[in-house]
C-alpha cells in the first residue's frame, strides 16, 4: 500500500516525461533526503524505473525517475459499435488484452455484462483487480459535467442513465465516462500525435462527426460538458432536417452517413466512400459534387475553430480508407479559404486512422488522465 507522498510522486511523474528527485522536491516542498527515501521504496517495488538524458554537454544530466509500463492499469469501453469493445492498457497507453461482448441497450444488463467480462479480461496478463486504477467508458452522447451520467444518447436511446455509479457498484473501480470525440481527444493527447501539444482540437469524421478541444493542457468540457458538438453547428441554414431536430447541421452535410444517403439519393452505384472516390477519379459529376458538398462543410466548420482557438495542431482522426482522394483534397482547400490568409497554412493537420478498438483505448485513456489531473497544488 502507498503512503500519500508516495502517492503524489506518482501522480507527478505521470504527468510529465520524467522528474529528477531534486525537481520532485521541489514540487512537494520536502527535503530531498526524504524524497530519496519514497522513491528507493518504490523503486524496489517495481513502481519507477531510473533513466539518463543524452548529455547537452553542460556537465553530467540529472537522473530521471519515470513510471514503469507496468506500473499502473486502465481499463475501457466503448459502446459506439454494434457490440462493447473492453480493453486492458498499461501506463504507457499500449494495449495489453482486449475482448467483446454484446451491446445490451438496458443498462443494468450492459453493466452486469461488463463486471462479468472484467476478470477474465486482467486474467489474460496475470494481472489482480487492485492493479487497475479506473474504467472508462467511451459513448456517443451527451455526457454531465462530472463524468457520471450519460445525460442524453440517441444512439443507445438513454436519457440520465447513471452509468458511472452503476459500473462503480458493479465492479469496485473509479469510472469515468465520456463523449467519443473527447476521450479520443485525451488519447491522442496522452499517448498520441497530439503529447505536445497544449492547445489543439480533435476533429472525429465517421457516421458522425464530433470535435473535442484541450486549452493549455487541459480538456475543455464546457459549463455542462458539452462543448465540442461541431455536428449541430448549423452550416447550411434550412438545409436537411437533423436527428438533433434542427436543419443544415454539418451531421447532414459531411458526414459518412450524410455521402452514404446522397449516394442513394443519386442512384450511384457505390457501397463505400472508397468506390465513391473511384467514381469521382472516372469523372462521375454526381459523384464530385457529393465529395465537394461534403469536403467543403467539413473544411469551412475546421476554418472556423481554426479562426477563433488559433490551435497548435488540428487532429482529424477519420476511419480507415475514408479520408483520402478528392475529400480530403476539398477539406484542405477550404480550410485555407476560409481563414484570414496571415493565418493560411500556421495550422498543422494531422490525419490519424482508428478502428474500434482506437475508442476502447480512447475509454481507458480517459480513465487515465481522470487519474493523472488530480494532481496536488
Amino acid at each position: 500500500m502507498l503512503n500519500a507522498h508516495q502517492q503524489q510522486i506518482l501522480r507527478l511523474l505521470i504527468a510529465s516525461q520524467g522528474m529528477s528527485r531534486t525537481l520532485i522536491a521541489e514540487q512537494m516542498k520536502l527535503s530531498k533526503a526524504a524524497i530519496t527515501t519514497q522513491v528507493k521504496e518504490m523503486l524496489n517495488a517495481g513502481l519507477l524505473e531510473e533513466s539518463i538524458p543524452e548529455s547537452n554537454g553542460q556537465g553530467r544530466p540529472s537522473v530521471l525517475l519515470k513510471m514503469r509500463a507496468d506500473s499502473a492499469y486502465f481499463l475501457g469501453a466503448s459502446l459506439l459499435g454494434e457490440r462493447v469493445v473492453l480493453v486492458l492498457i498499461d501506463m504507457h497507453g499500449h494495449t495489453l488484452a482486449a475482448t467483446e461482448m454484446a451491446l445490451h441497450l438496458a443498462p443494468a444488463q450492459l453493466v452486469a455484462a461488463i463486471a462479468a467480462a472484467i476478470p477474465a479480461l486482467i486474467a489474460k496478463k496475470s494481472i489482480s483487480l487492485d492493479q487497475v486504477i479506473g474504467l472508462g467508458v467511451t459513448l456517443s452522447g451527451f455526457i454531465d459535467e462530472h463524468q457520471a451520467v450519460c445525460v442524453q444518447s440517441a444512439l443507445l436511446g438513454w436519457k440520465n442513465v447513471p452509468l458511472a455509479e452503476m459500473l462503480k457498484q458493479q465492479t469496485g473501480l473509479d469510472v469515468s465516462l465520456e463523449n467519443d470525440a473527447k476521450a479520443l481527444a485525451v488519447s491522442e493527447k496522452m499517448f498520441g500525435v497530439a503529447k505536445k501539444a497544449r492547445n489543439f482540437t480533435l476533429i472525429s469524421h465517421g457516421d458522425g462527426i464530433g470535435s473535442a478541444h484541450f486549452f493549455q493542457g487541459q480538456l475543455h468540457r464546457g459549463a455542462h460538458g458539452g462543448a465540442g458538438e461541431i455536428a449541430h453547428c448549423t452550416i447550411e441554414p434550412g438545409g436537411r432536417p437533423c436527428r438533433c431536430g434542427k436543419r443544415g447541421c454539418l451531421d447532414t452535410l459531411a458526414s459518412l452517413t450524410a455521402i452514404r444517403e446522397s449516394t442513394r439519393d443519386k442512384a450511384l452505384e457505390s457501397e463505400s466512400i472508397g468506390e465513391l472516390e473511384a467514381l469521382a477519379v472516372k469523372g462521375n459529376s454526381a459523384a464530385i459534387a457529393i465529395l465537394h458538398q461534403a469536403g467543403h462543410a467539413l473544411g469551412l466548420s475546421i476554418a472556423n475553430i481554426i479562426q477563433m482557438n488559433d490551435p497548435e495542431l488540428i487532429v482529424i482522426a477519420h476511419q480507415p480508407d475514408a479520408f483520402d482522394g478528392l475529400l480530403k483534397t476539398v477539406v484542405m482547400q477550404a480550410i485555407d479559404s476560409n481563414v484570414l490568409p496571415a493565418m493560411m497554412g500556421k495550422t498543422p493537420i494531422a490525419n490519424i486512422a482508428i478502428n474500434e478498438q482506437s475508442w476502447a483505448r480512447a475509454a481507458a485513456s480517459v480513465a487515465a488522465y481522470r487519474f493523472i489531473i488530480h494532481l496536488p497544488d
